[in-house]
């Protein structure tokens, strides 16, 4: 029943988005005006209709309905209740339906939120319209969760042991809402350009939406960061993997949008770059959608190993930019330009932030898909792992730091603050201190990670002395914590990359180990049985060197059904980095072959990457109670 009903759902949401972009797009063809009231309640019940088809998608994982072909391949009897709710969403077809959920809510939102331009309004809805109708057919043609199985089953085959982790539960959901939130602005954007009129003060409605997509966005990539650390066992932050890269390519040209939303303000009317950045940035959360589900590679993220899948969503793709950017070259002489007083200014390093976001976005697009084309060309393969990428985003990086150093002692316009140089003075005995402490603390000085702290010192101390001086601290904090997050998101990444070190023993029980200055004692191994697997788990003490004593117990998992074995790796966190031990396999009867790990500076990334999550939330709190700045064109 639930699965009958779910299916006629989606068959609903697929019909009512069809029938609502016609009927729109054929009254703006013909000049005529749409019915707004319509389209809104049409909006808000594909919402309700596509909510209600993935909680009946639920229940049919918590059922144990095996009947369904996507059940059978994504869950089992054993399989926790969680993670059967998160399976909904972690394979293909789920993580469709999902998408279509999302766009139908953003549409919603901008029902809610609508401008009281009734046309300019009907315009975004059509278009979100279009995406939801054009998802939901290909979710419904090609995806369908709600597919019988071709043969009765009475178990299923169980969720991908790589998948049974909390992160899972939250990881996809926030993506999602982050890819499709730039939708949102993408309607928002596009509907201006096609008014009689460019309606340039769009960007007064979309940057609500524009930091909760940047926000959610930021979140669901951290999480999959520490979601990877802590379960795949290699002890690794970021990859450098194509799908990792698919999700960094739209945050980044996220990033600039928001930038460009700043001198949009200042502006009061959005500017060139404005649209473009909100056209390319969905346009890449698709292409990361074609990465994924187009079959070209081989992840734990790829749902998809048909070709025809991939060929739809790159078609989509090519349609989106071409009508998208042929609307803004058409419509580009009718957009405000933006007027740069002085190099030495603080709009001139929004303008530069800009500038270095979009070529790290061109180094990562590269490296990411030019080895692909590369092979499915026929050419031979080439491969491309993190030495390109780090030798090339790392003196990137320290160019941001040096322009966010010196942004606080320019004006906006022209010039430098008049304490200046008292302000410099100031950080820079507080970037010497630091730099000393450092240079005569550590046992190995690397000149990469000291350059790289004094300039996120600077950065740090700059920030705050601003903050410390400005009258309006509210305003400039999402602001203050978005850069000193980098700053020291920066800092831990560099950190982790010079003073991290590992090795590999060979233990039996009983045995105890010394390696650089830290004792390491292996008792054995313990059997235990899990809710749907087995494992073993390895007991080890280590000392360190300040005689401070910490127990670790990894496991190395069996899951029956999948006949996969995971690493379940024992972590110890200090303010300085983690201590991480991974048990390896089985060299004979009794001993073990385990991995030990020092990850310095790991949890600076992580709290560094709070901090930006923190702003996008302080600046959602400052636009509200704002004014609507289109509500003159009503």
């Amino acid at each position: 029943m639930e699965a009958e009903l779910g299916f006629f759902l989606l068959i609903l949401v697929a019909v009512a988005s069809t029938c609502a972009t016609l009927l729109h797009w054929v009254c703006f063809t013909l000049r005529k005006k749409g019915v707004l009231p319509h389209q809104t309640a049409t909006s808000h019940i594909i919402s309700l209709a596509s909510l209600v088809c993935l909680a009946l998608l639920i229940v049919c994982f918590i059922q144990d309905n095996f009947a369904l072909e996507y059940v059978v391949t994504h869950s089992n009897s054993q399989l926790p209740i969680a993670f059967k709710i998160a399976a909904a969403w972690g394979g293909h077809q789920g993580s469709m339906l999902f998408w279509v959920v999302t766009l139908s809510l953003w549409a919603s939102f901008i029902a809610i939120k609508s401008p009281v331009c009734t046309q300019y309004t009907g315009d975004c809805l059509g278009i979100m319209n279009l995406l939801i109708a054009i998802f939901a057919w290909f979710t419904l043609t090609t995806s369908n969760p709600f597919e019988y199985a071709q043969t009765l089953a009475l178990e299923g085959r169980d969720l991908n042991p790589m998948l049974q982790d909390i992160g899972l539960i939250i990881h996809p959901p926030l993506l999602y809402l982050g890819y499709v939130g730039y939708a949102a602005i993408l309607a928002f954007a596009l509907a201006a350009l096609l008014a009689k009129r460019p309606i340039n003060e769009w960007y007064g409605v979309a940057r609500s939406a524009a930091f909760f997509a940047w926000g959610t966005l930021t979140i669901g990539i951290l999480i999959g960061s520490w979601w990877a650390y802590n379960e795949l066992g290699w002890g690794g932050w970021w990859f450098w993997d194509p799908v990792e890269n698919a999700s960094l390519l739209p945050w980044l040209m996220g990033t600039a949008l928001l930038h460009s939303g700043v001198l949009s303000k200042r502006n009061k009317g959005a500017i060139w770059s404005t649209y473009a950045l909100a056209f390319a940035t969905f346009s890449l959360s698709i292409l990361g959608t074609f990465v994924v589900r187009s079959g070209v590679l081989t992840s734990v993220h790829a749902f998809a190993v048909d070709p025809t899948k991939g060929v739809v969503l790159l078609a989509v793709l090519s349609v989106l930019v071409i009508v998208t950017f042929g609307v803004l070259i058409m419509r580009g002489l009718h957009i405000p330009r933006f007027t740069l007083d002085s190099l030495i200014s603080r709009a001139y390093m929004v303008y530069i932030a800009i500038g270095l976001l979009v070529v790290c976005m061109a180094i990562v697009f590269l490296g990411t898909f030019y080895p692909m084309l590369y092979q499915l060309l026929g050419l031979g393969n080439i491969s491309v792992g993190a030495p390109y990428f780090n030798s090339l985003v790392f003196p990137l990086t320290l160019l941001a730091l040096t322009f966010l150093a010196f942004m606080p002692v320019l004006k906006w316009t022209k010039g430098a603050s008049p304490h200046a140089v008292k302000t410099i003075g100031f950080v820079g005995i507080h970037v010497i201190a630091v730099s000393t402490i450092f240079v005569f603390t550590t046992k190995e000085l690397h000149i990469t990670t000291l350059i790289t702290l004094v300039l996120a010192t600077w950065v740090v101390v700059s920030h705050v002395l601003l903050l410390f001086c400005a009258e309006n601290k509210s305003k400039l904090m999402p602001m203050f914590l978005a850069h000193v997050g980098f700053a020291l998101g920066a800092s831990g990444a560099v950190f982790n990359s010079d003073y991290s070190y590992e090795y590999n023993l060979r233990a039996e029980p009983g045995s105890s180990y010394q390696k650089a200055g830290i004792t390491v004692d292996y008792h054995g191994i313990e059997w235990l049985v899990g809710p749907n697997y087995t494992a073993e788990q390895g007991s080890v003490d280590l000392y360190l060197e300040s005689g401070k004593a910490l127990n670790f117990q990894p496991e190395k998992r069996h899951y029956p059904v999948r006949v996969m074995n995971m690493t379940e790796p024992a972590i110890r966190s200090l303010w300085h980095g983690d201590y991480y031990i991974t048990l390896g396999d089985k060299l004979d009867n009794s001993a073990y072959a385990i991995k030990v790990q020092y990850r310095a500076g790991i949890w600076w990334i992580w709290f560094g990457g709070a901090l930006i999550v923190i702003s996008a939330l302080g600046s959602m709190m400052n636009l509200r109670g704002k004014g609507n700045e289109i509500e003159k064109y009503a």
